[in-house]
């Protein structure tokens, strides 16, 4: 899957907490939402905001948020975890197991969140 893909992907299953999500979807529109952010700091920058913070950034926050959430929740369940797993965040340490488990391969059988995910090659 490629960025644009994964684009399509993530706000098309804008509240799908249900299923599954392939490791270059998920980092891939994390990368997005980062560089995305990135601009609407960089916008609010130039437009006076201290520090970067103001509205245009604020908007890209709202909008992706959902769609991050999802990506995520979905990914956990490609390594066969809950989506409540996500809440270890909140623990600080608990970013080490959420990392690992992002970036760990999926699993290849049918698991309780469904079928493994499979593409085309272009």
């Amino acid at each position: 899957m490629n960025m644009s893909q994964s684009i399509s992907a993530c706000f098309a299953n804008y509240f799908n907490f249900k299923g599954r999500a392939s490791r270059s979807e998920y980092w891939w529109f994390y990368l997005f939402c980062l560089l995305l952010s990135a601009l609407g700091s960089l916008v609010d920058a130039a437009t006076g905001y201290a520090g970067g913070y103001g509205t245009m950034y604020w908007l890209i926050v709202a909008a992706t948020f959902f769609p991050s959430l999802t990506a995520a929740v979905r990914r956990l369940h490609d390594v066969g975890k809950s989506g409540w797993w996500l809440l270890i965040a909140f623990t600080i340490i608990g970013l080490i197991p959420l990392i690992i488990w992002m970036a760990s391969q999926g699993i290849k059988q049918n698991n309780l969140y469904g079928k493994p995910i499979k593409f085309k090659n272009n």
